[in-house]
């Protein structure tokens, strides 16, 4: 009865989405309905670091001697970094943080006025230096990461309430744990939009109210398993676990990125009803370094861009600008622009699973199906994984529901270093969440899901890499 109940519910939802896409199929491009010069989507309350990313074969152990191939020098922090991907996916910003009062805080200060962010609450300290970050990456993509916090120390809950026509004019904020604690809990709990917390860098004795605080909570899964006590997240089940008992320690909803099996999301308002959103194809592993900000950025902005459609369909936006992320070198160079995207992505069904109670299968390996399989285009740009942490894994998504239709397989591309498979679907044949619930989903409500519509005519479509400015050293 309560797989029947799940089923219904998810079929809700799907409904729900396709009459808001019949609404705003015959309605201007949203994107361009900012009147207000006011009105803002996005405001990151933050850290702003200067990053400097080392490239080597493999991570250094202990003790351990490695001769580098190549380094770069780039802006970073993760609230700049956050702030930085929605004002590039067209977003109206704003980032209140600190700099210091040097040469390497005035260049980053003039940058971020050239991507047109509001600076006006940005710091330029005297006595202190600008924030950074030592970055590490091996040629499988993991890295590892050192922070000289340096001015963002100085980054207080003054400074959100000297913010005040900000924090009333703005849809979406932005939060980490980059910056002082109390100063972040203060900034969460006088905001009265959607707030969204990353619980990064977390630790297990981190504040519970900064849990309760955020409209969303977002972390990934190491992050997930430091917050609940846990060694290790490795499954979906484990994921669920991790979210279920964060909504009992007082989180409105949760997001929890799982690397190349995409993010699960459960919110308070249905503690039965966790959904895993699959992760985007990756043509390769570049630079997984800045690919969680890359999520958090879209994941604000098509919120604030979109606010009435379902959190999946925001979480599926933000899976493609991490795996664009993850496929280019450095954190805010790797972040996409407008270029990548067909209009409204957001607003076609996404493609979401149910992740059901433990039944003894191992719901991160799909069972066979007889579909037909769609090879990618070989020209095509990388379509984003939401890989905030890229992990060899060789587990896949969970078995999707079947339709009348030969809806295409999961895939995985042979270029991926490994990664598990990703779903495509093609634009001919894919069919509205509603229907395809209402027309194959057994009695027991095994599973539902919804099909992107036009994700293969996206992957098509050839895009540049991005043109953001920053300055390269050897």
């Amino acid at each position: 009865m309560s797989n029947l109940y799940k089923s219904l519910k998810a079929t809700f939802k799907s409904v729900i989405l396709k009459l808001k896409s019949i609404k705003f199929s015959n309605s201007p491009p949203i994107c361009k309905h900012k009147k207000n010069k006011m009105e803002l989507d996005v405001l990151v309350f933050g850290s702003s670091n200067i990053d400097y990313i080392t490239y080597v074969n493999d991570l250094p152990r202990s003790g351990e001697t490695v001769f580098a191939m190549h380094r770069e020098r780039c802006y970073g922090g993760k609230g700049a970094n956050q702030c930085v991907a929605a004002a590039k996916l067209g977003a109206r910003c704003a980032l209140i943080s600190k700099l210091g009062n040097d040469k390497l805080g005035a260049e980053y200060l003039e940058y971020l006025k050239e991507l047109e962010i509001n600076v006006d609450h940005v710091e330029m300290m005297d006595g202190q230096s600008t924030g950074l970050t030592e970055i590490n990456v091996a040629e499988n993509a993991q890295n590892m990461n050192i922070v000289l916090s340096g001015a963002n120390l100085m980054l207080k809950a003054t400074d959100a309430s000297n913010a005040k026509k900000l924090f009333r004019h703005s849809k979406v904020l932005l939060c980490q744990l980059e910056t002082d604690e109390k100063a972040v809990l203060y900034a969460l709990n006088h905001f009265k939009g959607v707030s969204i917390l990353n619980a990064s860098p977390a630790h297990p004795d981190m504040n519970l109210e900064l849990i309760k605080a955020p409209t969303i909570l977002c972390c990934n899964r190491l992050e997930a398993a430091q917050l609940t006590n846990r060694e290790q997240i490795d499954s979906l089940q484990d994921a669920k676990a991790a979210a279920t008992d964060l909504i009992e320690m007082g989180a409105k909803s949760v997001i929890i990125t799982m690397g190349d099996m995409g993010a699960i999301y459960l919110s308070s308002s249905e503690p039965d009803l966790c959904t895993q959103c699959p992760a985007a194809p990756v043509r390769y592993l570049a630079d997984t370094s800045g690919a969680s900000d890359a999520f958090l950025g879209s994941l604000a902005y098509h919120i604030s861009i979109y606010p009435n459609l379902i959190r999946e369909s925001h979480i599926i936006a933000a899976n493609i600008c991490a795996a664009y992320a993850v496929g280019h070198r450095g954190t805010q160079p790797s972040f996409p622009g407008p270029e990548l995207f067909q209009e409204r992505l957001c607003q076609f069904d996404p493609l979401y699973y149910i992740i059901e109670d433990d039944t003894g299968r191992d719901l991160n390996a799909a069972a066979p199906a007889e579909k037909t399989v769609t090879a990618p285009v070989a020209a095509a740009e990388p379509a984003p994984v939401v890989a905030p942490i890229a992990e060899p894994a060789t587990t896949t998504s969970p078995e999707p529901i079947t339709t009348a239709e030969e809806i295409p397989a999961a895939l995985a591309d042979p270029r991926a270093t490994g990664s598990p498979a990703a779903m495509i679907v093609s634009a001919g044949v894919a069919v509205p969440a509603a229907v395809t619930a209402a027309k194959t989903t057994p009695a027991s409500g095994k599973k539902a899901a919804a099909q992107i519509s036009n994700v293969n005519q996206m992957l098509k479509t050839s895009i540049e890499s991005s043109h953001s400015k920053h300055f390269n050293h050897q």
